[in-house]
């Protein structure tokens, strides 16, 4: 049965065109995809992303616990700081990939993909074994709207949010009067806030929003937007560039991942063998030569021979082309510049190998 989110009549009053994603009923637009991103990218949006998993973890075992499934070390992790991280399994294939946030001494909140909350919780237990951890999935109780965009902090804080918050911070606040948590983090490449409410709450947040907002230019946006946002800014997307099946360092996310962590954790001795001394592939950025859209399980070609597939791809509105990420072949002439083929309706078409991310991120803030 498909979910529905507490917007989701919100949403169809506002005429949005509403379809199936991760087993839930989401808006994929409202107006037009183009219209939404541009949005975005000079004004600002909202976004409902309720969908999203939000998994407290607590107990006196609970960093031990973290240090254990994730390649990154909680250890590090400041209270009310978030940091970005991965879910590998024993062969360091990705599980999902998710936000770890510190919000109390021995407590946790874990933001994890829709699709993927059943997986994750499955996993939590079964590493849990012998350890004080209490793992509590929240996500039927809280909804998570996103305000994205350059002008967000400024609409925010005429809501009564105090906007003096670094990127990848969170902090218990009002907006509109209303108590929740707000995360300085977001999905689009631009800076923003993501707020997590109790769903009672949820649509007089979001009425708010779109009523203060709207002098500034803000409107909602669907998911349409949202994956041609975080692909601009080569942000992945869980099934698309990451499954079981692939490391982080093969998805170049090796950015991320600590050599010095002392903690033993699943996947570890792969991941750091790969850190060291190289994948079999990688995760590219093309640039479309011609106005075809290189589309996901797309063959890419090199020389003449298959070297690599397409994970993600479609318009960058911003850069007024077609984009894509690809996994390769790890060899030196793929490199920056360099033209490859991607297999389109059984002919061959050019792309050229670019850096990513596609359009420059504006998403780190830092005011203290």
């Amino acid at each position: 049965m498909t979910k529905e989110t507490f917007l989701h009549d919100k949403h169809v009053a506002l005429g949005a065109r509403m379809v199936d994603f991760a087993g839930w009923h989401m808006p994929v637009q409202y107006t037009s995809i183009i219209d939404e991103h541009k949005t975005v990218r000079e004004n600002a949006g909202l976004f409902d992303v309720s969908h999203m998993g939000e998994v407290f973890v607590s107990g006196k075992d609970s960093l031990e616990f973290l240090n254990k499934i994730v390649p990154q070390d909680i250890s590090k992790l400041d209270y009310e700081k978030a940091v970005y991280c991965q879910l590998p399994n024993k062969q360091g294939g990705l599980i999902d990939d998710l936000i770890i946030y510190k919000i109390g001494l021995n407590e946790y909140l874990i933001i994890c993909n829709a699709a993927r909350i059943d997986e994750d919780l499955n996993w939590m237990v079964r590493n849990k074994k012998g350890l004080d951890v209490k793992i509590d999935n929240q996500s039927h109780n809280y909804s998570l709207l996103a305000v994205q965009g350059p002008k967000a902090a400024e609409i925010l804080q005429t809501m009564g949010l105090n906007t003096k918050q670094n990127s990848f911070t969170i902090k218990p606040a009002k907006v509109a009067g209303i108590k929740l948590l707000a995360s300085r983090t977001g999905y689009t490449g631009e800076d923003g806030f993501e707020l997590l409410v109790e769903n009672e709450y949820s649509e007089e947040l979001f009425d708010k929003i779109l009523e203060l907002g709207k002098p500034f230019g803000l409107k909602p946006i669907g998911l349409g937007a949202r994956d041609t946002l975080r692909l601009e800014a080569a942000l992945h997307l869980y099934g698309n560039d990451l499954d079981e099946n692939t490391t982080p360092i093969e998805a170049g996310l090796a950015w991320s991942i600590p050599k010095d962590k002392k903690e033993d954790y699943n996947g570890k001795e792969i991941i750091l063998n790969q850190l060291a001394n190289g994948t079999e592939k990688r995760l590219v950025g093309l640039k479309m030569l011609d106005k075809n859209i290189a589309r996901h399980g797309y063959d890419v070609y090199f020389n003449g021979e298959k070297a690599g597939v397409i994970t993600s791809g479609g318009v960058s509105p911003v850069l007024n082309a077609n984009i894509a990420l690809a996994f390769v072949k790890n060899i030196k002439e793929i490199c920056e510049g360099a033209i490859v083929q991607v297999m389109i309706r059984e002919r061959l078409h050019d792309a050229e190998v670019v850096k990513r991310p596609f359009v420059p991120k504006r998403n780190i803030v830092k005011v203290n």
